[in-house]
């Protein structure tokens, strides 16, 4: 049993706040038209976009490097605005077990706020916490927001 990590951020957004869900729900393939310097492809393996069981990979620089990351749709909760993507294979497997990201679209005071949290398992001391993915994850979410303000 590895060493158990959680990383959540939480970013206002100026776009409405339907618009992070549904992308990454229903059209994740249009995120690397909107971020196309994080994200350069998302590619449906089976099933449906939208629907939980449903199986996508995507194509990505971390780094300056090219990244794989093929999930499941674990959960989809249209009402709280909410979706978890489970990795089962690519780069983030070879390192790290359990990798579980989650969207959820929330407001607090007023403000609108795209929350992402993902959860892992290191293997040792030794490998790294994943802070450069979720910087990777708010410079992603910034673009996606810019492109739907602009």
């Amino acid at each position: 049993m590895g060493l158990k990590s959680v990383l959540c951020a939480k970013i206002e957004m100026k776009a409405n706040k339907d618009v992070f869900h549904d992308v990454f729900t229903n059209k994740p393939h249009h995120v690397s038209i909107m971020s196309p310097l994080h994200v350069q492809g998302c590619e449906l393996l089976e099933g449906v976009f939208g629907t939980v069981g449903s199986k996508i990979c995507w194509t990505y620089t971390l780094e300056g490097e090219k990244k794989i990351s093929k999930q499941v749709i674990e959960a989809i909760d249209h009402e709280t605005k909410m979706l978890t993507l489970k990795e089962f294979e690519g780069d983030l497997v070879n390192k790290y077990d359990n990798f579980k990201a989650t969207l959820h679209i929330e407001t607090k005071y007023d403000i609108n706020l795209v929350s992402w949290t993902i959860e892992y398992e290191r293997p040792n001391e030794n490998v790294p916490e994943l802070v450069n993915l979720l910087d990777f994850i708010i410079g992603m979410t910034k673009a996606i927001d810019d492109h739907h303000v602009n």
